[in-house]
């Protein structure tokens, strides 16, 4: 039977280089949850690290050019735009806007060979477009900030549901059991709180950790050192008594996450202080992240991007970084340019050189790097030359882990307002980021109350975008 077992794993794996689909059921152990897990199909990423711009930036002045919008200034909305808006479920898009459409302040520029239009606030990102994907038509359900976040991170308006980042990790493990399989990375935090990244119904093993850029990675990582030398056996004792426990009340999933969390906790102390500390990387990387720049929120959000590469190079599964360091983020209701402005500074020069780095390195190709936001913002202005929300049609970008360089999908309007042209959902994305990462999305599922919940939906709903993978 062993030398029967070990020839079907051969063939299962023969199988999956092939890359033809398996249907299997998810084995998780309790007491060791990240132990790597085998992809349903040849993955073509084994990683993510998810940058997430909250408060919605203004696709119209960063990647969707729209020069009928510039010629348009100051007018109201062509009858022909309006009236088709208003017979979908985005109708409330005009709702706290003026009439008066908005030009963008921002010049736009052809880049790379692919000739992509990209506007003056992301020179350095500019630089890679040959590399990424773009999506020009998303689309989200909410035109508020919490309920389209948390679309984006759990597939529902409604908050409680598992993120994605805990969803990968329950279906695939991490490659480094010293190190947590999911990590995210803040100063403020995402809109809506905790439940955009939570683990929801998952078992609680699939939550993240967040880690800080800066000291410590972990808080309290380290005992007193009064306390260091019994450490071990005092966590021995522990876990004995907890094990005691769990023989007396199996099944109970809070119990066995402490249990793993305490060996997590214990092997953390050497691994996450190496992942944090930066003093061994040279100088050039440095400058290249910009941790060398004298804004210290340039210089914060370097620390992260840098990090979440020394987290994947580890082997950490799901990164979530959150461009938040105060409390309106993007969210450009007045002023566009004083809000713009200095986030796109703080951000350009450290996610460039991330993708820059990734890719010196060969890490680019197994690392599906995602920059997206709950939704964009309104052609219309808003206040004192501010923009509105706009679920309705807006823009992220993908690079690296399977992702087809140059890929360019959907459209918006002649005025960037709704998708006209292939309008992508969120469960779309989420499907696509799956099959990069070699899991057949609809089979990924938790029972909860006698149903399957999937990250995806309602099965049949979802349609991942293969012409933007490899």
């Amino acid at each position: 039977m062993g030398f029967g077992l070990t020839a079907y794993e051969a063939m299962r794996r023969s199988t999956l280089i092939a890359g033809e689909p398996q249907k299997r059921i998810r084995a998780i152990d309790p007491l060791n949850p990240f132990a790597a897990r085998l992809p349903d199909f040849a993955p073509r990423a084994k990683s993510v690290i998810f940058l997430f711009m909250v408060g919605g930036p203004s696709q119209i002045d960063t990647f969707d050019y729209k020069p009928i919008l510039q010629s348009l200034d100051g007018k109201t909305v062509p009858d022909s735009i309006r009236k088709s808006v208003e017979e979908t479920r985005h109708a409330n898009v005009f709702h706290g806007c003026k009439e008066e459409l908005m030009a963008s302040p921002y010049k736009f520029a052809q880049y790379g060979q692919s000739g992509t239009w990209v506007s003056s606030l992301f020179p350095k990102m500019a630089e890679h477009v040959d590399d990424i994907a773009i999506i020009y038509s998303m689309q989200a359900d909410s035109n508020n900030h919490a309920p389209a976040s948390y679309q984006l991170h759990t597939g529902d308006v409604r908050g409680g549901k598992a993120s994605l980042g805990s969803w990968i990790t329950y279906g695939l493990g991490t490659e480094n059991t010293d190190l947590p399989g999911y990590v995210v990375l803040f100063d403020a935090g995402p809109l809506g709180g905790n439940a955009n990244y939570s683990n929801g119904f998952l078992p609680p093993a699939f939550q993240p950790t967040r880690l800080r850029d800066r000291g410590l990675p972990v808080l309290d990582l380290l005992p007193p050192e009064s306390l260091a030398n019994g450490q071990r056996q005092s966590i021995d004792l522990m876990q004995q008594l907890n094990q005691m426990h769990r023989v007396e009340h199996p099944g109970f999933s809070e119990l066995d996450a402490r249990i793993a969390n305490y060996e997590l906790a214990y092997r953390m102390q050497s691994a996450a202080l190496n992942v944090g500390n930066f003093e061994d990387e040279p100088k050039h990387i440095h400058e290249l992240y910009g941790l060398d720049e004298t804004d210290p929120r340039t210089q914060s959000f370097a620390r992260k991007c840098l990090l979440s590469r020394r987290l994947v190079e580890r082997g950490v599964r799901y990164v979530q970084l959150y461009d938040m360091p105060d409390k309106d983020g993007w969210d450009a209701h007045a002023k566009l340019t004083d809000n713009h402005d200095p986030r796109a500074r703080w951000t350009d020069k450290s996610v460039a050189g991330l993708l820059t780095d990734l890719k010196q390195r060969g890490l680019l190709d197994s690392t599906l790097v995602i920059w997206a936001s709950e939704f964009g913002r309104t052609p219309m202005m808003q206040g004192d030359m501010g923009r509105q929300h706009n679920a309705a049609g807006f823009t992220l970008w993908m690079a690296g882990g399977g992702v087809k360089p140059g890929t360019r999908i959907g459209a918006t309007d002649d005025i960037g307002l709704m998708a006209t042209e292939r309008p992508v959902q969120f469960r779309d994305l989420h499907a696509t980021i799956l099959t990069a990462l070699g899991i057949t999305f609809e089979e990924l599922s938790y029972e909860v109350n006698g149903r399957d919940e999937r990250v995806t939906g309602v099965a049949g709903t979802a349609k991942p975008l293969l012409d933007l993978l490899i």
